[in-house]
């Protein structure tokens, strides 16, 4: 089996600038390009996991958002060759969407663990091997319950009200490591 580190998008791989709808709006992380060589070069795979209510609210249309996955691996590869990412996961829904369609209780949107879990079938990941990292505590609780061990990353949006979501959260859960920021990453996995 493969072991992954799942990556919340914004907020922890980038500058978190609330609503993404074109790629020129990324700013990457200093050291972004350079972690995720780091965890592919230890044998991780790695993926992003991210909530896109954009799509949701009627900011922007799923196949734009499928645009700037593509363009955002692209910027990633521009930095570094080697700071590859497998697949962006990618929740579009939200529950008081503006778009009907997308108006679903999921179990993709974190702080459900869909995303995780779709990976992990997809691409034969022990999960108990494999991190989540995310800066706000939906991206923890997804991680826990799809039985990874999380990294709270205190950029972002750390600091703010969850998430808007269907499910009841263990307010009492606390992340497996804290980190002030993606560099940080070395000093955990090894």
């Amino acid at each position: 089996m493969n072991k992954a580190i799942f990556f919340d998008r914004d907020g922890v791989l980038n500058i978190d600038k609330d609503f993404i709808t074109d790629i020129n709006q990324v700013i990457l992380y200093e050291k972004t390009p350079e972690i995720i060589v780091y965890c592919r070069n230890l044998g991780f795979k790695t993926f992003i996991i991210t909530n896109q209510a954009a799509i949701a609210r009627g900011m922007m249309l799923e196949n734009k958002l499928l645009q700037i996955n593509e363009e955002y691996k692209t910027l990633l590869k521009e930095q570094n060759p080697d700071a590859i990412i497998d697949k962006i996961y990618y929740c579009p829904h939200h529950p008081n969407a503006n778009v009907e369609e997308y108006r679903v209780n999921c179990e993709c949107r974190k702080p459900h663990p869909g995303m995780i879990l779709a990976a992990s079938k997809e691409f034969n990941i022990n999960l108990s091997k494999s991190y989540m990292i995310g800066d706000r505590m939906s991206d923890i609780t997804a991680g826990s319950l799809a039985g990874c061990k999380t990294i709270h990353c205190l950029t972002g949006k750390h600091t703010e009200k969850p998430i808007i979501s269907d499910m009841k959260t263990d307010e009492s859960l606390k992340p497996d490591f804290l980190i002030n920021n993606i560099s940080e990453l070395r000093e955990i996995i090894k």
